[in-house]
């Protein structure tokens, strides 16, 4: 499916009536969602609604050259479709299409509601439903569903963290931040400089050094990078001896372990993790280059995610002499550039703040139950997939060590088998409850990056035991999403009967 077919053959009419299953958001957890409804619950009537005038989420937000995944799409792609492009690190053109099949496949065009930003979701336990309040065009509607799912990924779509540097005014040049690129905007022959050591960074110098003059990643302190094929040999191996299902599973199952040996490798041992990064680093660099002040971080391997370069594209940049890097503190700007405290100075002709994202829990919506607004900080994290105290609510978020999809499939798959539990014993309802008050609790996004700590009060929190941890390994949760039972002593489930709904048009039929 093409963007054109996409936009031919999604409803024309703003959302209304009543859905089983509001899913709000369009990227790649909202689409997978959409699949395991079509195959696992198809009796289910679903919308999925996105503020967006385009599907794909991160992968059609972001525009700045070079955009690419950071984890294989052997992991990141979904489980139920293989990924057969020779490419393993995809660029955001290749994961789109892909999605756009998944449309297409599952026939989920006529059940995506474009322009429909949610801004409010009241639950009304009395009638076992959602009333969920929709902004498109700057007027309001309400549509009403059993559950609501936030696949809403976990940053900020308005912006992203932007620090005010002193001498901004003074600078003559252009200041780009990579969420907000400019489609015309022409940086051939030009001196750019990017601040920033994280994904984006290392993803923008090489993707721009063939244009530029000359481009400087500019950082406080190093980030761990490494160099990653971007075609995967046994991969690309297995594809010419085995059909594409067998193929990819084969690829899925040993890259996923191959990821948590070396996350695990990290952790247990981080000083021969250092070792072998470093060394790694030093065969790709130049001879004689300073390693250690440039890609030699102070804390640990994977305490903060790696940075992965496809076929050590940053290091070549670096070795042709069209990029480099600078370790140091920014002074002030300049008029034409900037000056460091080292008392050195990078003249720039494009300043791009790549300085991170600002995070958002559930895309800002305002959830209430029984009229009472909601502080999603004060509750837990059930399962990885739900929230205490909040009834028919789950959301997709996935590990910060691996692969984002990975985790995806199987919440999508337990809230399958869960919708269908409750439908067999005749519930409406059902909420996760914390019988231990003294439970000692921990912050969601248990992670070092500077993105994560700025934010960490927004989001929910996790316990230290029993279903209110949040996993972050794929076969921990394989064995409790998957495997496990849906019916769990936290979990309370109620009966009501509910008024009967006014179907949405256009987005109910299985």
């Amino acid at each position: 499916m093409t963007v054109n077919s996409l936009s031919q053959a999604r409803p024309t009419q703003p959302l209304r009536g009543h859905v089983d299953v509001l899913i709000v958001g369009a990227g790649i957890s909202g689409l997978g969602l959409g699949h395991y409804l079509v195959t696992q619950q198809p009796g289910k009537t679903f919308a999925i609604a996105d503020s967006r005038d385009a599907i794909g989420g991160t992968w059609d937000l972001f525009r700045y050259p070079g955009i690419r995944s950071d984890s294989d799409l052997h992991t990141f792609g979904y489980e139920f479709k293989p990924w057969t492009s020779d490419n393993a690190i995809a660029d955001a053109h290749e994961i789109l299409d892909y999605l756009h099949e998944v449309i297409d496949e599952d026939d989920l065009a006529r059940r995506i509601y474009l322009r429909h930003k949610v801004v409010r979701a009241d639950f009304d336990s009395d009638a076992a439903r959602w009333t969920v309040t929709l902004e498109r065009d700057g007027e309001q509607s309400e549509v009403t569903c059993d559950w609501l799912f936030g696949a809403t990924g976990y940053y900020d779509y308005a912006g992203g963290h932007r620090p005010q540097f002193e001498g901004e005014e003074d600078f003559e040049g252009l200041i780009v931040h990579p969420q907000s690129w400019p489609e015309d905007l022409d940086y051939a022959g030009k001196k750019v400089v990017v601040i920033g050591s994280g994904a984006t960074a290392v993803t923008l110098i090489p993707a721009m050094a063939g244009d530029v003059e000359h481009i400087t990643m500019l950082q406080r302190s190093p980030s761990y990078v490494m160099p990653q094929p971007r075609k995967d040999p046994i991969a690309n191996s297995l594809r010419k001896v085995l059909p594409a299902k067998a193929a990819y599973a084969a690829t899925r199952r040993f890259n996923i372990g191959k990821g948590r040996f070396i996350y695990n490798l990290c952790q247990r041992n981080p000083k021969l993790a250092r070792r072998i990064i470093h060394a790694i680093n030093v065969k790709a660099l130049p001879e004689g280059y300073d390693v250690d002040t440039h890609f030699k971080p102070t804390y640990n391997p994977w305490d903060q995610r790696l940075c992965a370069v496809p076929d050590a594209d940053l290091f070549r940049s670096i070795a042709r002499g069209k990029a480099s890097v600078v370790t140091d503190r920014i002074a002030r700007f300049t008029k034409s550039g900037i000056l460091l405290e080292s008392g050195a100075t990078l003249e720039a002709d494009i300043i791009v703040t790549a300085t991170g994202l600002k995070l958002l829990p559930f895309g800002g919506i305002q959830v209430a139950v029984d009229g009472e607004v909601k502080d999603v900080h004060q509750s837990l994290v059930y399962k990885s997939f739900m929230l205490s105290d909040i009834p028919n609510l789950a959301f997709a978020f996935g590990y910060t060590n691996s692969s984002w999809t990975l985790k995806v499939g199987l919440v999508c798959e337990h809230l399958c088998r869960l919708m269908g539990y409750m439908d067999r014993h005749g519930y409406s309802t059902v909420v996760p409850v914390v019988d231990n008050p003294m439970i000692e609790k921990r912050p969601m996004l248990d992670f070092s990056a500077g993105y994560i700590q700025r934010s960490v009060d927004l989001f929910p929190q996790q316990g230290t035991s029993g279903p209110w941890t949040v996993e972050m390994d794929y076969w921990s949760d394989h064995s409790r999403l998957r495997k496990g039972a849906v019916d769990d002593p936290a979990l309370r489930f109620g009966t009501t009967v509910a008024a009967p709904a006014v179907s949405a048009s256009g987005a109910t039929t299985a």
